[in-house]
Order: C-alpha cells, then sequence, then structure tokens
C-alpha cells in the first residue's frame, strides 16, 4: 500500500509539473488545479504547540524556501511566516534597505546606502516592537551593522549574504537563525499564483506585484508635493503594501515611523500610527492601502502633524476629503491602487 502510494504521487507529481508548464501561458485560471510539493522538513509544531506542521517547497527553488540556515536553532512554523513576510518587504526596495518584522506586520522599514544608518534607522521606527522580531536585508550585511545589532535580541537575521567577520560575530548568538538568500531579489516567479485556504477550498490569485511610477499619480490638492514629499510618498507606498490592512503607516526621510495594522476601521490605524511615531510624526508623509471613505481619518493624521498623503481615491466622497485635505493645508495624491494585505 505504501509502495502503490509512492507510485501514485510521484506521477501525480510528475504530471502537476507538466500540465503547470503548459499552462502558464495562459491569462486564465485553470479549471481543474494540482499542486506538486515536496518537503522539506518537519517542524516541531504548527502555529501552536499542540499543532503539527511541516515545511514544503513548490519546487521552485525561490523565496524563503530558496534560504540557507548558517547559524541557530530549528526554524519554527511561525518563524518562517515572519521570514517570508521580511524578505518580501526588503526585496521590494531597490536601494539598500532593512526591514524589522514582528508578526509578518513591518514595523521597522528604511532606506539609506550607509547600512548601519539604514539598521539604526528601521530600528528606531518602534525600538520596543523591534525585541524579538526579525530584521532583513537586501544587501551583504557589514562587520559594522553586525555590531550595531549585538545589542538587541532577534530571532533571524536574513541577507544574501554576509562579511566573514560579521557572520562570525553574528554566530555568537548561540540561538539565533541566520538566514541566506543567495537571490535576494526572488520572491518567486512573477506568474506563480497565491492560494489561500479556506474552508472545504483554496483562493488563488496572481501575486500583489506592479510597477508604479509616482510621477503618474494624480496630485488632487491645491498644495503639489515637493521632490522630497513624494519621494517619500513612493517609500511609504511600498510600505504599507506590506501591512495587514486596514493599514496606515506615517513616513519621512525614508524611514517608517509608524504604522497601525489590522484594524476594522481605518481611523483606528490612523490613531495608531500616530501614536507610535509620537512627535516625529510632525512633517511626515501618511500613506493608506485604501481609500478614505471619510475626511476623518485625514483630520487624526494632521492632528499628528502629517503633511501629506498618499492613497488609492476611488471613494464616492472623495471631493469631501479633498476639500478637507485643502483645508488642513495637506498635500495628497491619488495612485489609482489598492494594496490590501488581509
Amino acid at each position: 500500500r505504501y509502495l502503490a502510494y509512492k507510485a501514485f504521487q510521484h506521477v501525480a507529481v510528475y504530471d502537476t509539473l507538466i500540465s503547470g508548464y503548459l499552462f502558464e501561458s495562459s491569462e486564465s485560471f485553470p479549471e481543474k488545479a494540482t499542486f506538486a510539493y515536496e518537503k522539506l522538513y518537519d517542524l516541531r509544531y504548527g502555529e501552536n504547540p499542540h499543532q503539527k506542521a511541516a515545511f514544503y517547497s513548490d519546487l521552485s527553488n525561490s523565496g524563503i524556501t530558496s534560504a540557507s540556515q548558517l547559524h541557530g536553532k530549528e526554524m519554527s512554523y511561525n518563524n518562517i511566516l515572519d521570514a517570508d513576510a521580511a524578505l518580501r518587504a526588503v526585496t521590494d526596495f531597490q536601494r539598500s534597505t532593512v526591514a524589522i518584522i514582528k508578526h509578518t506586520n513591518t514595523c521597522g522599514l528604511a532606506c539609506n546606502d550607509d547600512q548601519v544608518k539604514a539598521y539604526n534607522m528601521a530600528f528606531e521606527g518602534d525600538p520596543v516592537s523591534a525585541f524579538g522580531g526579525i530584521v532583513a536585508f537586501n544587501r551583504m550585511v557589514t562587520l559594522e551593522v553586525a555590531e550595531a545589532m549585538s545589542n538587541v535580541f532577534y530571532e533571524i537575521v536574513i541577507a544574501p549574504d554576509f562579511q566573514d567577520d560579521a557572520l562570525a560575530l553574528l554566530k555568537k548568538k548561540r540561538d539565533l537563525r541566520i538566514l541566506s538568500v543567495a537571490d535576494h531579489n526572488d520572491n518567486g516567479s512573477n506568474n506563480a499564483l497565491e492560494a489561500r485556504h479556506v474552508s472545504g477550498g483554496i483562493l488563488l490569485q496572481t501575486q500583489d506585484i506592479l510597477i508604479e511610477d509616482p510621477n503618474s499619480w494624480q496630485v488632487v490638492t491645491i498644495r503639489k508635493p515637493t521632490d522630497e514629499e513624494l519621494e517619500d510618498m513612493a517609500f511609504a507606498w511600498k510600505a504599507v503594501k506590506h501591512i495587514k490592512s486596514n493599514a496606515i503607516v506615517l513616513v519621512k526621510d525614508g524611514m517608517l515611523l509608524g504604522m497601525g495594522a489590522g484594524q476594522p476601521n481605518r481611523v483606528n490605524s490612523v490613531n495608531l500610527a500616530v501614536k507610535a511615531a509620537g512627535n516625529s510624526s510632525k512633517g511626515s508623509i501618511l500613506a493608506s492601502d485604501a481609500f478614505f471613505p471619510f475626511a476623518d481619518g485625514l483630520e487624526a493624521g494632521a492632528e499628528g502633524g502629517i503633511v501629506g498623503v498618499v492613497q488609492p481615491g476611488g471613494s464616492i466622497r472623495d471631493n469631501e476629503v479633498i476639500d478637507a485635505a485643502d483645508k488642513l493645508g495637506l498635500v495628497m495624491v491619488f495612485t489609482g491602487i489598492r494594496h490590501f494585505r488581509h
């Protein structure tokens, strides 16, 4: 019986790979779908200790499944989820970027050509949440940044590579999981479909990968953005797509200052982001993953000192929101694109 299972499973995987290859040129979704996965390893337990779990690869050798563990304790179910979120966030940027993740949400994020400065900016965005988090880089980790991280407890450090002396220093922390992802710009094939399980079935969708030009966004307020404000809007717009909706971020000078995630209404997320940013919210840019249905979100942000807003637009009350932005002296742009992450 076991050998029969192995034979049928082997043929099923083989046929699935061929079927997928033949179908990938189509823009429609298949009437019937099969998936081929290979087990990488068993996990101690799942999301909670009473759940069993294992980690599988889709055979593409991409994304987090391609990571090589260089040091530390074995990866857990939650570690893998967080590491995947960190990798996705940091590889969305071309400049030297550092992302700090907690419970799959970005709590620290910064871009700077000086890697140590980028790390410090990301950490300062939310030092409390950074404790026990996952830190990811899209450049080789240097000794200087390894030294900067040495006094903070992290679960995982992810980077495309590590300088020898940086790796030696990080390995002094016995339990720290160190992951190397060689092709750090590869989150998987752009043609790959994302699957989410629901009771009795799955949902399939294409990935949220879209090249957007900030210069094509619609400025809807009287005041126009400065070059610096537009640059921060572009950074904020990438940052907000990696945070669970309803998502709000406040940014300034290429640094995430505060965020609100997963709230049932957008005003709550704004208030959380402003509170997290504290005094740093003055002069910041606010990004919202979906449109503001009312002006109250803008008003809450303005009380915190924001100077600009980037959002999709598309509400039946857009005119009311635009009028409110003008009265508050804000600059606001509409992207025409939504980035929900449920």
